[in-house]
C-alpha cells in the first residue's frame, strides 16, 4: 500500500481530541507530510495547521485526504460522505483508518472509479496470517500495555525507537494501528484481523530478528477494557515480549467509553506477567509511561518521582520528559 503523500487531513465534526488521534499522531511524527486540516462545523479537535478548504489543499500540493479519526465501531458516518466524494472529484486520493471501507459506500465508490483515485483502507490488510504458534523466535521485543486505551501507548514505542537508535541500538517501530501504519508505512491493524490470527499477525510484524535487534511493538486497548480486552491479549501473546512498559493517564477515573473503572498499575503489570508467561516466561516490567499532558511540571514531575519509588521502575512521560530513564533500564536488563 503506497499513500501519496502530502496529505489534506479530515477531522469531520469529532466531539474532542482523542476521537481525531489518528489524525494528531501523524501531524506529531509527519508533519512534512500533512499541508493543512478539512474540519466541518463543530468539530473539537484542532491540529494546529492551516484550516484549508479541499480546493485549498490541493493548491498546496495535498494527494491524498486523509480519514483522521477514530470512533466506537470504526464507522463512517453518513453526513461526511459528500465532503469525501468532493475531495475525490477535485483529483485526491483518500485514506482511511476506519473500519467501514471506503468502497463499500457506493457514492465513494462510484466516484473513485470516474475519476480514476485511489481508496486506501488501512485497518484491512490484504496480507494472510496464520494462526500464532507461540514458538520462542530470536530478537528482542519490547511491548507498550495500558491501562486503557488512548494512553500513550504508540507514542511511547516511537520514542523509544528515536531514543535507542540515538544511543545506537537496533530498534524499529512496528504498527499494529492504522495511524501507526500511516506513520512507519508497514504493520498491520490488529483490531481488524479475524480473533484466530491475531496474534500470527503479531508474529508477522516482529518475526525472527537478530538477537541484538529490538522489535518495539505498538500496544493496543488494555487488558482490563471489556470492549478491546480480547485484542490486547492477543497482541500480548504474539509479541512474546521481554520487556513492557505500563502506559498511563492519571486523570481518568473510568476507562474510555465504558464505566469500568481504570486498573492500577500494578494490576497491569501483574496480569500481564501472569498472562504474558504463556508465550515468554522471562517477560518483565521495564518501565512506566504517563501522560502528564493535563498536569503542571510541578505535579507531573511530583507523580513520576513516587511512581519511580512505589515501583522500582523508570517513569516518565515520553513526549514531555523524554525516555533515557526507561533507554537506561533496557540497556541495564538486556546487556549486549
Amino acid at each position: 500500500m503506497q499513500i501519496a503523500t502530502p496529505y489534506l487531513m479530515f477531522l469531520g465534526d469529532v466531539p474532542d481530541k482523542l476521537a481525531a488521534k489518528t489524525a494528531y499522531g501523524i501531524v506529531d511524527w509527519r508533519p512534512e507530510w500533512c499541508v493543512g486540516q478539512l474540519r466541518l462545523p463543530g468539530c473539537a479537535a484542532d491540529l494546529g495547521i492551516p484550516d484549508l478548504t479541499i480546493a485549498e489543499g490541493v493548491a498546496k500540493g495535498a494527494r491524498t485526504l486523509i480519514v483522521g479519526v477514530v470512533n466506537a465501531g470504526g464507522v463512517l458516518p453518513e453526513h461526511w460522505i459528500s465532503t469525501i466524494v468532493q475531495a475525490i472529484e477535485a483529483g485526491l486520493d483518500v485514506a482511511s483508518g476506519l473500519h467501514t471501507r471506503l468502497g463499500s459506500v457506493p457514492a465513494i465508490a462510484e466516484a473513485a472509479s470516474r475519476h480514476g483515485r485511489q481508496l486506501h483502507d488501512v485497518r484491512h490488510s490484504d496480507e494472510r496470517f496464520d494462526t500464532g504458534k507461540g514458538t520462542r523466535r530470536p530478537g528482542r521485543r519490547l511491548l507498550t500495555v495500558g491501562t486503557d486505551c488512548s494512553v500513550g501507548k504508540k507514542y511511547t514505542v516511537l520514542a523509544l525507537e528515536k531514543g535507542m537508535r540515538a544511543r545506537g541500538l537496533d530498534a524499529d517501530f512496528r504498527a499494529t494501528g492504522q495511524t501507526g501504519v500511516f506513520i512507519s508505512g508497514r504493520g498491520v491493524a490488529i483490531d481488524a484481523v479475524v480473533a484466530d490470527f491475531i496474534s500470527g499477525a503479531v508474529e508477522w510484524i516482529a518475526p525472527a530478528a537478530d538477537p541484538q535487534h529490538w522489535d518495539l511493538i505498538e500496544g493496543q486497548g488494555s487488558l482490563f477494557h471489556p470492549s478491546f480486552a480480547g485484542v490486547s491479549l492477543g497482541l500480548l501473546h504474539g509479541a512474546q515480549p521481554d520487556a513492557f512498559v505500563v502506559c498511563h493517564e492519571p486523570t481518568r477515573t473510568t476507562m474510555r467509553g465504558v464505566k469500568h473503572p481504570l486498573p492500577s498499575i500494578r494490576e497491569v503489570i501483574d496480569l500481564t506477567i501472569q498472562l504474558g508467561r504463556l508465550t515468554n516466561p522471562e517477560i518483565r516490567p521495564t518501565g512506566i509511561a504517563i501522560n502528564t499532558q493535563a498536569l503542571a511540571e510541578g505535579e507531573a514531575r511530583a507523580l513520576l518521582d513516587t511512581l519511580a519509588g512505589d515501583y522500582g521502575l523508570p517513569a516518565t512521560d515520553p513526549v514531555r520528559f523524554g525516555v533515557e530513564g526507561l533507554v537506561d533500564r533496557l540497556v541495564a536488563e538486556f546487556p549486549a
